[in-house]
């Protein structure tokens, strides 16, 4: 028998652990590189340390190591030169996939339907879900059982009511605001006012609600005013889709406001869902999205019904997702306008002559303003507030690519599954083979297109294109005609800047779950009518 010598038990410590773990981990990323490396691509490649859509990637700036969640805007001018499609490659952690700028191939990942290779993926729809599956959220068969109630809710009814709910709107502002009593009036952010004109509109035409310039006052419970809780969760929403509800529980001031807003809101919407359907049953004629939508609802039958759940989803993201995209493209219409004087007068010349000096403009100007809209499309353009589209490939499938620009013909890439591709609507909008000179505002190349013409595409693109679009396009028609009509608009430069340095300072992009334009100060002076 062979006796073996007693070993002693190793004591390990927590640092031995620890450098046990970042050599695995080490290794795991230098195995991961060297595949990497070695994997042939037929796009060209572009690195970052990780996804920049994902963490740590979203919250790492911009360099050369790191693409950022802000990348595409910083390099939309160099990111796709000579190659409108990347593979971007995350080397130490997160997914790789497609890029692409080219609208072709947009189009063939979001062309939807029963037979799509591509849907969107968990992680670009959670933060749509807080309230309810909705529109935008869903896929496949579920996207075309909503697509089937929420369209018939956005009829000419409700557009008549958003361009009356604005026209009023702007007079409550003037009148609150005091410029009424003005020549000259400075508003050193103008999204305080675009955000608040694009939320009260939504609280008026989305959910019904009595829309004031003024802050509502409290109830007579001592609850928060239910108007108060919308603009509270509309401004909140990012915070409760990222933070977990243990946390928003901490005796932390902004939480609890956060918390109490969205525990009244969905209270409240519950139970206007059981009075709208009363109202319905008893002919109403409201013509608000909400009522409009449970209307639709109640005239579909069996399987296509949404439930009550649905139905608030998509009550809020009609809220989130036209107050917010609205107000910035407002901010970034204003901007422009207030740089090149000669295009304010060249729309201003329309509208007199569609309106005339003095005139309450009508639901029924809105076709003849096509100059009133190419500012705000051309700002859609240049800002656009859905500035990512991402898919993901559910089988192996292809691609048709076109060639480069100037090369007839296209070829077909295999896609295998699982493969992400993300449509960068920034590179799309700044894509030359769409948009010529695109670094210019140049609304002219607007003049004469329809209304739903396949360029505009900053609304998304395919079947799946925003059903907020001409809510948000009336709007936008009418606030624009009453305001420059009034007001000639200039930005207030700092001491010795000039307009070209303004315009660098401020006409920059902010990017959180949209994209808009930086806080913009303008000067409003009164025209003169005589």
């Amino acid at each position: 028998m062979v006796w073996l010598p007693f070993t002693q038990a190793v004591d390990v410590g927590p640092v031995s652990v620890l450098s046990a773990v970042i050599g695995l981990w080490a290794l795991r990323r230098l195995i991961r590189i060297f595949t990497i490396l070695r994997t042939p691509s037929l796009f060209p490649k572009l690195y970052s340390a990780w996804d920049p859509m994902a963490l740590p990637g979203v919250l790492l700036p911009t360099t050369w190591w790191n693409v950022g969640y802000s990348g595409h805007w910083i390099r939309r001018f160099q990111r796709y030169t000579g190659n409108e499609t990347m593979n971007l490659v995350s080397v130490l952690g997160g997914t790789s996939g497609l890029w692409t700028s080219n609208l072709d191939i947009a189009r063939q990942v979001s062309a939807g339907g029963h037979k799509t290779s591509f849907v969107k993926p968990e992680m670009a729809s959670g933060a749509l879900l807080l309230w309810g599956m909705n529109l935008v959220a869903a896929d496949g068969q579920m996207w075309r059982k909503h697509r089937r109630i929420v369209g018939p809710a956005f009829g000419t009814e409700l557009y008549k009511l958003v361009w009356e709910q604005t026209a009023q709107t702007y007079r409550d502002m003037v009148q609150t605001e005091g410029w009424n009593d003005k020549d000259v009036v400075n508003v050193p952010v103008i999204q305080n006012i675009t955000t608040k004109v694009a939320f009260l509109i939504i609280s008026a035409c989305g959910f019904g609600f009595p829309s004031t310039w003024e802050t509502p006052t409290g109830d007579a419970d001592n609850e928060i005013p239910v108007q108060e809780a919308l603009r509270v969760v509309a401004e909140t929403h990012l915070l409760m889709i990222t933070v977990p509800e243990w946390v928003l529980r901490l005796p932390i001031p902004r939480f609890k406001k956060a918390r109490t807003a969205r525990d009244r809101l969905r209270t409240f919407m519950q139970q206007q869902v059981t009075e709208r359907k009363a109202e319905v049953a008893a002919g109403s004629t409201r013509a608000d999205a909400f009522t409009m939508l449970v209307k639709a609802n109640q005239d579909e039958a069996g399987k296509y019904q949404l439930d009550d759940q649905e139905l608030i989803g998509n009550v809020f993201l009609f809220m989130f997702a036209g107050h917010e995209t609205t107000a910035h493209t407002l901010a970034g219409t204003l901007g422009f306008t207030a740089l090149h004087p000669e295009i304010q007068d060249e729309v201003l010349e329309q509208i007199i002559a569609v309106v005339g000096p003095d005139r309450a403009p009508v639901f029924e100007d809105y076709p003849k303003l096509d100059k009133v809209l190419a500012i705000f499309y051309e700002a859609a353009r240049m800002f656009p507030a859905g500035h990512i589209l991402i898919r993901e490939a559910t089988e192996d499938t292809v691609l048709t690519v076109p060639n480069p620009v100037g090369e007839e013909g296209s070829k077909t890439i295999p896609i295998p599954k699982g493969t992400q591709v993300t449509v960068d609507m920034v590179g799309v909008q700044y894509n030359p083979r769409y948009f010529e000179n695109a670094e210019e505002y140049r609304p002219s190349r607007w003049y004469g297109l329809p209304s739903d013409s396949e360029l505009f595409t900053a609304f998304s693109v395919g079947p799946r294109a925003c059903l907020g679009r001409r809510f948000a396009l009336v709007e936008a028609a009418c606030f624009l005609t009453l305001l420059l009509r009034d007001w000639k608009i200039s930005p207030i430069l700092n001491e010795g800047e000039s307009k070209q340095a303004w315009a660098a300072r401020v006409m920059d992009a902010h990017i959180a779950l949209t994209l808009g334009v930086a806080n913009v100060p303008l000067q409003f002076e009164r025209r003169n009518r005589a």
